[in-house]
């Protein structure tokens, strides 16, 4: 039986290029994140304070436009409020807690390999509850992007792998791929700034709670960070960690997700670690090698594929109506 389902016209619907424009962007600054965190974390804060203080900030910013977003529709919060909750906690405090507590205990490349299997969980999760089964073309775009994302974080040279930090790591994959599935769903009515700004405060709100239950570690410093040469203050830092890299990318991500649907959003996503590699390069002077850049262009031709897959996506009875 032939269903249709939120997700598969979006593209054919929306301007396509503009997603993918929001979709750069959102990457981009996403991507910007670790360059930004990395001094400070090593001048003394604790990722529990860089992140819970990004958040805060990112909410702050986008509150205003999330106010203005929602006039005249202020009786569609009620009923889209669960999903804000649950964007919040899983999207935003979920993926990052998580992500944070799985480099604690082993390296970021084998943690950030875990988190962007959120793609195929993605296309998995789209199949199953909707019924949209992939095409060859999306599969192998699927495979060439994996192939590239193992270059990228250069995880043939050998990494320590550890079982706690990978269930952690896990959990940041679980919260990734609700922020595409989530972000792609428009029943609820609500703007994409309006869920962006509902997401940041309810996952600051959890971020500050696990942190007062002490599940968090939450500590700061005063030192002076250094970016390129560029000596400033560690507000500036978070400043910058809160609006580009919270407020921005939250915003554009969700815009992205909901003009391209959840699967493409994901792998155009995958860019992000590609991105996060030339920040390290221009911020910290963290050059990346001839595998990496190979990794990049595998990722962007296997993005490519998934994105002329959609054309061939199938629809059928969903695996758990």
């Amino acid at each position: 039986m032939t269903t249709l389902t939120r997700d598969a016209p979006v593209v054919a619907r929306r301007d396509a290029g503009t997603g993918l424009l929001l979709a750069i962007v959102s990457a981009a600054t996403f991507g910007m994140s670790g360059a930004l965190a990395r001094p400070l974390l090593d001048s003394g804060w604790t990722a529990g304070g860089v992140v819970l203080l990004r958040i805060a900030v990112g909410a702050l910013a986008v509150l205003p436009f999330g106010i203005a977003a929602m006039r005249g529709r202020w009786h569609l919060l009620g009923k889209a409020l669960p999903t804000v909750v649950l964007y919040g906690i899983l999207a935003v405090a979920g993926a990052q807690f998580c992500y944070f507590s799985a480099v604690q205990t082993m390296e970021v490349g084998p943690a950030l390999l875990i988190e962007y299997t959120a793609p195929a969980a993605v296309v998995v999760w789209m199949w199953a509850a909707h019924g949209q089964r992939p095409g060859r073309l999306t599969v192998v775009g699927a495979a060439v992007a994996a192939l590239g994302l193992l270059l990228v974080l250069d995880l043939f040279s050998g990494a320590d792998f550890d079982v706690r930090g990978a269930a952690w790591a896990l959990g940041a994959m679980v919260g990734a791929a609700a922020y595409f599935v989530i972000s792609a769903d428009d029943r609820s009515g609500l703007p994409p700034m309006a869920l962006a700004t509902g997401g940041l405060i309810v996952g600051g709100a959890f971020l500050g709670l696990i942190g007062l239950l002490g599940l968090m570690p939450v500590r700061t410093a005063s030192a002076h960070v250094e970016y390129a040469g560029l000596v400033v203050a560690p507000w500036v830092a978070i400043l910058a960690l809160g609006l580009v890299t919270a407020a921005l990318a939250y915003g554009t991500g969700i815009a992205a997700s909901r003009r391209l649907g959840s699967r493409l959003a994901s792998f155009v996503a995958l860019s992000e670690v590609v991105l996060a590699v030339l920040w390290a390069w221009a911020l910290l002077g963290q050059l990346p090698g001839p595998v990496q850049f190979a990794g990049g262009a595998l990722i962007l031709v296997g993005v490519v594929g998934v994105k002329l897959g959609e054309r061939t996506v199938e629809h059928e009875e969903p695996v758990l109506a």
